[in-house]
């Protein structure tokens, strides 16, 4: 029991001091004007470099990875094809695929795919 006391406590002083380092070295000390300010090949910029993006990219953007995560959650399905009954594996596969394009349905029936407007 003390051994594993020990053990902890050292841990929990090894991750400490790890961490007020980090913290340490992290520190930005040193902040200008020409540091903060963007860089455009050496010239001062001719515009904000925070300019807004399309709204319609972001949701683009956010229906794509919507769709990359559930093609991986599709992915067990190929691996689990041996261990599992067949028809349950089915079915659960079916619900799955409808399940998405019932979503995809409702996002083009919104008109959320439509690029131009």
């Amino acid at each position: 029991m003390l051994l594993i006391l020990s053990i902890s406590s050292l841990t929990v002083l090894i991750c400490s001091i790890l961490m007020i380092l980090a913290w340490l070295v992290s520190k930005k000390t040193i902040s200008d004007r020409e540091k903060l300010s963007p860089f455009e090949c050496g010239f001062d910029p001719k515009g904000s470099a925070r300019i807004p993006f399309s709204l319609r990219f972001f949701l683009i953007a956010v229906i794509f990875l919507i769709f990359d995560v559930e093609i991986t959650l599709l992915l067990p399905l190929i691996y689990i094809m041996d261990l599992s009954n067949i028809v349950f594996w089915s079915w659960t596969g079916l619900l799955f695929l409808l399940i998405l394009l019932f979503g995809l349905y409702l996002e083009w029936h919104a008109g959320a795919l439509e690029w131009s407007t």
